[in-house]
């Protein structure tokens, strides 16, 4: 497989915030379109509240490729399933002296129509994880808390 690129350009408003924008995700004229505002989270100093941050972004990446490789997995092992979500939790904590997202914790949650696709459903969502390339370009620890529910 050859090498893809990925762009992100990112400019500076005001105080700790920025405009993030992708030149691939670019829609009609405007070149704000799909752009999202990015800032320090509150936590830190002069942080600012309700905007995306970095930490916000880096879970999401892991929660987000999470959900793409399990739908791809998922349809080629022709799962029958009517429902995913995936709650996300990613912990910052100081690790020899500094700051570093140590641990993202998924909570992803499959709905399936018929009992004897429980334990196929789970074994998908792990090989999903395992096979993520976010989580595999990390250092942070993956934990996973599956829920598989059969459809009412």
């Amino acid at each position: 497989m050859e090498n893809h690129q990925y762009n992100v350009n990112i400019n500076w408003n005001v105080d700790r915030k920025g405009l993030m924008c992708s030149p691939e995700l670019k829609m009609g004229d405007s070149d704000s379109s799909n752009c999202i505002a990015v800032a320090t989270p509150p936590e830190f100093p002069k942080g600012m509240p309700n905007i995306w941050s970095p930490e916000h972004l880096f879970t999401a990446s892991v929660s987000s490729c999470l959900m793409t490789t399990f739908l791809a997995i998922a349809e080629n092992s022709k799962l029958d399933f009517s429902a995913f979500s995936c709650n996300a939790k990613g912990i910052l904590a100081k690790e020899e002296g500094k700051f570093a997202m140590t641990e993202i914790i998924l909570s992803p949650t499959v709905t399936i129509s018929i009992e004897k696709d429980r334990e196929r459903a789970e074994r998908i969502v792990q090989k999903s994880e395992a096979a993520c390339l976010i989580s595999n370009s990390i250092k942070s620890k993956i934990s996973l808390n599956i829920t598989i529910k059969i459809e009412e």
